[in-house]
């Protein structure tokens, strides 16, 4: 955002977000990504950034076939 100064500005310059309309384009596809990872956070950044919908219909709702590490105690 260059030479805005504040909230409103901002909004009369690009928009309010009650106008973004989310386009599927070629691109959109599911991710496998567990939800709260580094990588489903940068998939749903991009998303937006490209104006497409933040889900979809096929991405992952759970964590099963997922292991993880595991620390002992201490």
């Amino acid at each position: 955002m260059h030479n805005v100064n504040n909230v409103f500005e901002a909004i009369l310059k690009y928009g309010h977000d009650e106008d973004f309309a989310p386009e599927e384009k070629s691109e959109f596809a599911a991710t496998d990504a567990p939800a709260g990872s580094d990588e489903k956070i940068e998939i749903l950044r991009q998303r937006v950034a490209l104006g497409m919908p933040l889900w979809h219909s096929s991405d992952r709702v759970d964590y099963s076939g997922l292991t993880g590490a595991v620390r002992p105690r201490e």
